[in-house]
């Protein structure tokens, strides 16, 4: 019998629902069908010799779970495949998934551009923590082609930004900046949080690397933290470097809780952009809301690309209500359903003031730029009854005015 060095093998070819649920599990000789958990911090060898070699790298398995746990790596070759990427590593956060990848990739004295509709924690690694050990950024409008290719220095190593943006639902064009990124040997990191491989894929569309918070959809119930990077495996062997020595890394529990996430993402997907596209829709007729950020309206800016790069829109819009912060606030305060909250991506909707809260570090002139304003208001659509989110957002929109 010929012998398979691809476990995978059987899946080459197969859809995303099937790779949602199939992909990377390796049963173990119990036979399980479920996906185990390997709560374990270390592992046992047959011998000193085998030791030695897992150490050096010369033979395959598992050294310490800091960097090889088998729940964990099932999640990676879980991941990888919805992107089409070579590999994947897993790391602890959203934010440790950016910060292992620059620490993996950059050097002192290399420079990035990014985006500056990006979360406001991300502008604040690049520009307070990356910047102290001489990592150079300067920041550029998404949307803006020429602004990218004016930024581009001899030392630029990293083009950075997310498609659609937080919270603005800008949208990047994928295809354009990769071509950009490459005629001057950088690489261009997308992060696909708001989208997942369930409706957009950067890999295809010519970017480098991936990056998610699985926080966010990826688990889609709100129950851990955690992130990923995706590529090629020259680059995620780099990133695990960092994760081994430095220590970012996912716990097997959590990731565990991915994978089950993972089975419905599709269909979650699906649901969150059908009915944030309704939601937005009644939002832009109401006489109380002044503008409404969302790549599924016809007038978006964005909703063009958006229908060539994506396969829907996504769960998450923002609107701009009639008046300011005080009113912004009111309708805030005034909701019952819907959680007040930081958090996107869960199955129950989740309403925030991104001025004072996700992007509360930027500067008054950061906060300007990314077009933050007091009177903004962003909402993660969930799985509840879009009627009932409406009248949950009437409670404070009526009070308006």
């Amino acid at each position: 019998m010929a012998e398979h060095n691809d476990p995978f093998e059987f899946l080459h070819g197969a859809e995303l629902d099937t790779l949602a649920v199939r992909a990377g599990q390796v049963r173990t000789e119990e036979g399980e069908h479920g996906e185990p958990i390997f709560v374990t911090s270390s592992y046992v060898f047959d011998s000193a010799a085998q030791a030695a070699a897992r150490f050096s790298g010369e033979q395959p398995g598992n050294v310490y779970s800091r960097y090889t746990n088998p729940t964990v790596r099932t999640f990676q070759d879980r991941i990888a495949a919805l992107e089409g990427a070579e590999a994947a590593v897993a790391t602890a956060s959203g934010m440790a998934a950016i910060l292992s990848t620059c620490m993996a990739l950059l050097s002192s004295g290399d420079h990035i551009v990014c985006s500056r509709s990006v979360f406001g924690t991300t502008t604040v690694l690049f520009g307070k923590y990356l910047q102290k050990f001489g990592v150079q950024i300067d920041l550029v409008n998404l949307t803006d082609l020429d602004a990218w290719e004016n930024a581009i220095k001899p030392n630029t190593r990293l083009l950075f930004l997310e498609t659609p943006s937080n919270p603005l639902s800008d949208i990047a064009d994928i295809r354009a900046l990769a071509a950009i990124a490459h005629a001057h040997d950088a690489l261009l990191v997308v992060d696909n949080c708001f989208c997942t491989p369930a409706l957009q894929r950067p890999l295809e569309l010519g970017a480098d690397m991936v990056i998610h918070s699985a926080t966010k959809y990826l688990d889609g119930q709100g129950r851990c933290l955690g992130g990923a990077v995706v590529g090629k495996a020259e680059h995620m062997n780099e990133v695990l470097g960092f994760i081994r020595t430095c220590g970012p890394s996912m716990s097997p529990f959590n990731a565990w809780v991915f994978l089950k996430g993972l089975e419905t993402l599709r269909l979650r997907m699906e649901a969150h952009s059908a009915s944030a596209l309704e939601l937005a829709r009644w939002l832009d007729k109401h006489p109380n809301v002044e503008r409404v950020f969302y790549a599924g309206l016809e007038d978006h800016p964005g909703h063009e690309l958006a229908k060539r790069q994506q396969t829907a829109f996504g769960g998450v819009l923002s609107f701009c209500v009639k008046g300011g912060r005080e009113e912004a606030w009111r309708v805030i305060d005034a909701a019952r359903i819907i959680s007040l909250t930081a958090n996107l991506g869960d199955a129950k909707s989740t309403i925030v003031h991104p001025a004072t809260t996700t992007h509360g570090r930027l500067s008054p002139e950061e906060k300007l730029n990314a077009g933050i304003t007091d009177n903004l208001i962003r909402v993660a659509v969930g799985l509840e009854a879009v009627g009932d989110l409406k009248k949950d957002l009437e409670r404070g929109l009526g009070q308006v005015g």
